[in-house]
């Protein structure tokens, strides 16, 4: 990979974080998409980052406009390079200029209002990722498919069976990889005719005929001058608009990868990855020592246990837990619990300096005796003693006070308290 790797170097990453990120309300009612919390430590934004750096890929722009203080802050924290390093991460928010008044329209408005901070960056290669999946992948391989059919533009897609197509966008290929067509979620048969792939050319890369069917990860790879081409119009969105547009005008690649990936795009996605991460053989290892993901380091003592029973669970640094049962659960950093039983969910846990106790109302942690089943609790929840959130109603849809229910799944938004003695 010694070419790709010089290759490498001189790409442009542009994150894309800058949507209100409105399916995963209220996980972003209070901070940027890409500034979600994940997996007990990390963060959304953190995923493409670590992914770009271990690609030798340094130079990163991550666009956002809403809530985006926290995000900025994490950046500043994390990603530090030496002063002999061409790496950086800036964060580059929506603004009002001269020619642009409003707020960022999609995923291509957002990149073309930046075109100038592109452009007066050297190199000749742009990689456009989005914050919200969750996946490992080494940017260079679709860097050599790139380059090795000489593309204007290409595309990163994964094999997936008739029922996953529908809610993707949907590439037709040549035999050589060449993308002949692209029809955004293709939810009726007559939408999907004529889109399956050839067995063969699955076959040769180890897929399954049972997943006959290219899905575009949001994932692109331009040729500096083509985007700048490409969004020289009122175009918004990548896969709505513009990728539909250069097939045909540009010679445009499809990248097969064929790893674990999930599009963190609403609270049942964002909950089945966390139930994915305590799976006996979890199909995604936040765990390899060759491909590590970064985040803000923090200097926690080990967690603090004492009486507890513990079943597939991801246990983040400094919590306290005592005498509790927890269950097919990730744990995030600064928990604290006393005598509880959790099962199936993700608690969060507590930052470093949360706001102060409500007088009257319990202390942030998870109360004395209380129960939690299949539910997301927020960073600095304060539950009481004796709650219970069990949804025995199997409601599938609800808002409350400090509470709201999404797709069956309970989500106590940040620095909420629920009283002792709630049932929800």
């Amino acid at each position: 990979m010694a070419d790709w790797n010089d290759r490498a170097r001189d790409v442009i990453v542009a994150i894309l974080g800058g949507g209100r990120g409105s399916r995963l309300d209220p996980l972003t009612r209070m901070r940027a998409k890409p500034a979600v919390p994940i997996a007990g430590k990390y963060r959304l934004i953190d995923i493409p980052i670590s992914n770009a750096i271990h690609s030798g890929m340094e130079r990163m722009l991550v666009l956002t406009q809403f809530n985006s203080n926290s995000l900025h802050r994490h950046l500043n924290q994390t990603y530090k390079f030496d002063i002999f390093s061409r790496g950086f991460v800036r964060l580059l928010a929506a603004q009002q200029t001269p020619v642009h008044d409003g707020w960022f329209q999609g995923t291509a408005d957002a990149v073309r209002r930046n075109l100038g901070t592109l452009c007066g960056l050297d190199g000749d290669l742009v990689l456009i990722l989005a914050g919200d999946h969750m996946y490992r992948m080494d940017y260079r391989a679709m860097l050599r498919d790139h380059l090795e059919a000489d593309a204007d533009v290409t595309l990163s897609v994964l094999p997936c069976s008739e029922q996953e197509i529908a809610g993707f966008g949907a590439v037709r290929v040549d035999d050589k990889g060449e993308v002949l067509e692209f029809r955004e979620k293709p939810r009726t048969p007559e939408a999907r005719e004529g889109m399956t792939v050839a067995p063969e050319l699955l076959a040769a890369r180890g897929v399954g005929a049972d997943r006959p069917y290219l899905a575009s990860m949001g994932i692109y790879l331009f040729n500096k001058q083509v985007l700048v081409d490409c969004l020289d119009n009122d175009l918004v969105d990548f896969g709505n608009d513009v990728i539909p547009a250069a097939v045909g005008k540009s010679r445009v690649q499809a990248h097969l990868f064929d790893g674990y990936w999930r599009d963190i795009g609403t609270i049942r996605a964002f909950y089945d990855a966390h139930m994915d991460m305590v799976l006996p053989e979890p199909p995604f290892d936040w765990y390899d020592q060759e491909w590590p993901f970064y985040t803000h380091p923090r200097y926690l003592p080990g967690s603090q246990l004492r009486g507890c029973r513990f079943n597939d669970t991801l246990l983040a640094g400094g919590a306290t837990i005592l005498e509790s049962t927890i269950e097919q659960s990730v744990i995030g950093i600064r928990t604290t619990m006393n005598k509880a039983t959790v099962r199936r969910t993700l608690i969060m846990g507590a930052e470093e300096d949360p706001p102060p106790v409500v007088p009257g109302g319990p202390p942030i942690g998870i109360g004395e005796g209380s129960l939690i089943q299949d539910a997301i609790i927020d960073l600095n929840a304060r539950i009481g003693r004796n709650v219970r959130i069990v949804n025995k109603d199997d409601v599938k849809e609800a808002d409350g006070a400090v509470w709201v229910i999404r797709d069956g799944i309970v989500v106590v938004p940040k620095n909420a308290s629920i009283p002792d003695g709630t049932t929800i």
